[in-house]
């Protein structure tokens, strides 16, 4: 269960919905701002929540470097409003590290937190009725790919 700090500074359980996160590099650094549409409509249809949206740089010598948001283009990026409180422990900066160094050299890369509010209710039903979530584990997309296109799905 995530712990979120309510502004009156005490841990109070909350229900969320699952927490995940997304590297996205651009070889040679050239983001666009032409994958902002995608996670633009699922916050707007309330699909998701935007956690944390951190951008960096990793250099041909492996040095790791933080792009500031103030510092790009605003309609090159997803609009989120940042979630009342502080939600702790999701991208700090060790987590910025280990994630950049799977950046190649010579890109930069977006790096997105996001809560599955869809799934709240399923969280609060499941907490509700006693059960308790045991597995969650995110299928790789070519293996569902591959699995879907096997059974016949037009996509």
């Amino acid at each position: 269960m995530l712990l979120a700090i309510n502004p009156s500074g005490e841990d109070t359980p909350v229900a969320v919905g699952p927490v995940e996160y997304l590297v996205v590099a651009f070889p040679g650094s050239r983001f666009t701002g032409a994958i902002v549409p995608a996670p633009a409509e699922a916050v707007a249809s309330k699909a998701v929540r935007i956690l944390d949206l951190t951008f960096v740089h990793r250099a041909e010598d492996g040095t790791l470097d933080l792009i500031e948001l103030e510092d790009l283009d605003p309609d090159e990026l997803v609009s989120f409003e940042p979630v009342e409180g502080v939600v702790t422990d999701l991208l700090n900066s060790e987590g910025i590290r280990v994630l950049g160094e799977q950046v190649p050299p010579g890109s930069s890369a977006a790096l997105i937190v996001w809560e599955d509010l869809w799934a709240v209710p399923l969280t609060a039903a499941v907490r509700a009725s006693g059960g308790q979530v045991v597995a969650h584990e995110r299928i790789p997309a070519d293996v569902a790919e591959a699995a879907v296109s096997a059974a016949g799905f037009a996509g």
